[in-house]
């Protein structure tokens, strides 16, 4: 992996190349000269620790080999961020916090000491994330990093799949603070449009969400939940889904249900990944790049 700092001054050295991300609502990066504090992060989703079955007969270890992995990367990222369902659900509260205390244990060999963490339902939407907040601590927060402005959304606590008033006003005060021109990442772990809301890839109130952002000219959502990578826009509003670390789900509306996958055992940990976002704060750009849970 080359960073984008490396790229550049590469760049510069052979005549100001410029390359651009090919996806949907990504600006072009900018050119050699463009002074920019850029950065990477990692985005790691929907381990569902405490998992077993045949859709993963590696469940034990998946999540272990993605700290690995991550670890193994030549340029560390500034920080990571795991967008939820960290745990697999289960209705015993004591089983809950067991297997929310041992995903700690097995993240905190990664390297980098900046992680940060959102629930999914599989962690909170039994007991309104009770025992996530006891554990991780808040469900939805925002911090700034090299000029980003970041705001995790909980659309997961309410077991009706909404991120509710107050939060939404809450989201709005955050908002109000920063320049309508500045870049703004959200991170959430269901789609906060309706994807498939009949399989529950949708947040109910998510449109009063993304009203509340429409103002603002460049926003970005990384989210979890349907376990594979998908691009959607709304409007100028860009939402990018990522691939999980335990099985993959079906194309989005193609059969009844979402069903998982099943395991391919002559390609093992086939659909599975996690993501690294590198930022341009100045061009408001974002590469991504697709990376495995198992490298080849």
């Amino acid at each position: 992996m080359i960073d984008r700092r490396s790229f550049l001054a590469l760049a510069a050295a052979g005549g100001g190349a410029v390359f651009a991300s090919a996806l949907p609502g990504c600006a072009s990066v900018g050119s050699a000269g463009a002074a920019s504090d850029d950065f990477y992060f990692v985005q790691l989703s929907d381990s569902h620790w405490g998992f077993q079955g045949p859709e993963n007969p590696d469940a034990k270890v998946t999540l272990r080999k993605a700290v690995a992995s991550v670890n193994a990367l030549t340029i560390q990222p500034d920080f990571i961020i795991f967008t939820g369902d960290l745990t697999h659900t289960t209705d015993d509260p004591a089983e809950r916090r067991r297997r929310m205390t041992e995903f700690k244990s097995i993240v905190a060999d990664l390297k980098v000491k900046n992680v940060r963490f959102m629930p999914g339902e599989h962690d909170a939407s039994l007991d309104r994330g009770t025992a996530y907040q006891e554990l991780f601590g808040p469900t939805h927060y925002s911090f700034d990093h090299k000029g980003v402005h970041f705001i995790a959304v909980d659309n997961v606590s309410d077991p009706g799949a909404r991120i509710g008033d107050e939060q939404l006003a809450w989201m709005k005060a955050d908002l109000a603070k920063i320049d309508k021109k500045a870049p703004i990442v959200v991170l959430t772990h269901r789609p906060l449009f309706d994807l498939v809301p009949k399989w529950d890839w949708a947040t109910r109130d998510g449109a009063q969400a993304i009203d509340i952002l429409m103002p603002y000219e460049h926003v970005t959502v990384f989210y979890g939940h349907i376990h594979q990578e998908n691009h959607h826009m709304t409007a100028h509003i860009a939402h990018h889904a990522a691939k999980s670390l335990i099985f993959p789900l079906p194309a989005p509306g193609s059969q009844e249900k979402r069903t998982p996958l099943p395991w391919d055992a002559g390609a093992p940990y086939k659909g599975l990944g996690f993501r690294e976002v590198k930022a341009d704060p100045d061009e408001n750009d974002y590469q991504l790049d697709e990376r495995p849970v198992v490298r080849a």
